[in-house]
């Protein structure tokens, strides 16, 4: 257990609090930290978030943390120094590049507590490098991050401790209301509901592009599938302008659009059947939804007992595994539709028993804690 007293303030800094997947991670860890008995403070440029902060009574400051401007970044050098004082911040925590790199300045400047957390493997050329501070202690969210800050940037494994993303099972449950969302993107909720999830820029779809690929292959066979894609960015357009496509190439709404929204957990609520990577699918793990992991970075496959060894490795990002292909979706998919509804339900049980067991919000907690704990003594 840890030993940090209660009442602790604690900075956390991120660079937006939009939608994602360090921004779902924050704002689980902050409630975290609250309910611990401590004062989370999240700094960040802001967004959707915010207002799930608010609800929560946890304090945001808007810093433009957002990019590598120089004004921006020397503003918010000041502000965060400012910060710190008139909030008499006990402990600084950065979770992405730029915040590091500025409250490690802050950190030299005042010998204040400092932690960085590595959500993501980054370009390591050395302009980068030098722009980057992991600070004392790094917490990793996958061994496979622990051995990244290990290989290319000599931090010794004793400054490292690698937790989980905490995913609440109380705000991802298969018990979350969920009828505005049937009745705003005409859900048939007599059908087998597919759900996917994930933000849908380049670096990030590959996988959207791959299922909308075997889409009307899965139709001719399913005609009581529906297909609910939810996200939205910089490849927005180009995945709706092949949603309408095959809509209008079978005359049916076969696929639907959500876009961009904070409220996930109602389409893992509604979901009979999950494909995504990493946050999105545990979080519909939470909700007993039979999972098929595949990312940008590679695939996993339907999750069941024999891929918990490779999900964990990886924190369920993939990294490491044989790459995603159409093919290979299909035919997992094929197999997921032919399961009747005990089997499926199966499934879902034990992903929740997984998460249950190893990511909760309060394990996380309590591995954020135990690192504090380490830089409050030093």
């Amino acid at each position: 257990m840890n030993k940090v007293q209660k009442g602790k303030k604690i900075l956390l800094a991120l660079m937006s609090f939009d939608i994602g997947g360090v921004e779902t991670h924050v704002l689980e860890l902050a409630c975290g930290l609250k309910k611990a008995g401590h004062i989370p403070v999240v700094v960040s440029n802001g967004g959707r978030f915010e207002e799930d902060l608010s609800k929560e009574g946890i304090g945001h400051i808007k810093v433009p943390l957002h990019n590598k401007n120089p004004l921006n970044m020397w503003k918010a050098y000041r502000m965060l120094k400012s910060i710190i004082k008139e909030e008499k911040i006990d402990i600084i925590h950065a979770h992405a590049r730029i915040p590091g790199f500025i409250l490690g300045k802050i950190h030299k400047e005042t010998g204040i507590p400092f932690v960085t957390s590595a959500h993501w493997v980054f370009n390591t050329a050395w302009i980068y490098r030098v722009t980057t501070d992991w600070g004392p202690q790094t917490i990793a969210v996958s061994e496979d991050i622990k051995k990244y800050l290990m290989d290319n940037y000599s931090i010794p494994e004793s400054q490292i401790k690698v937790t989980i993303n905490g995913i609440s099972t109380e705000r991802f449950s298969p018990e979350i209301p969920h009828e505005d969302v049937v009745k705003e993107l005409g859900i048939d909720e007599n059908k087998i509901k597919l759900v996917y999830i994930s933000r849908l820029d380049e670096d990030r779809s590959l996988v959207v592009h791959h299922l909308l690929e075997v889409a009307t292959e899965l139709y001719e066979k399913h005609p009581n599938l529906q297909i609910i894609i939810v996200g939205g960015g910089n490849d927005f357009e180009r995945v709706k302008a092949k949603v309408e496509a095959i809509n209008s190439k079978l005359g049916v709404s076969f696929i639907l659009l959500g876009g961009p929204r904070t409220d996930i957990n109602k389409f893992t609520a509604l979901a009979d059947l999950f494909v995504g990577v990493s946050r999105a699918a545990l979080e519909a793990m939470a909700a007993k939804c039979p999972t098929l992991v595949a990312g940008n970075e590679g695939y996993i496959g339907i999750f069941d007992e024999s891929k918990w060894a490779s999900a964990k490795a990886s924190n369920f990002t993939c990294r490491g595994e044989k790459m995603c292909e159409p093919s290979l979706l299909k035919e997992d998919l094929e197999k997921l539709l032919a399961l009747n509804e005990e089997e499926r339900k199966r499934l879902g049980e034990y992903g929740y028993e997984i998460i249950e067991k190893y990511y909760s919000v309060k394990k996380m907690t309590e591995d954020n804690l135990a690192v504090y704990e380490k830089v409050l003594k030093d």
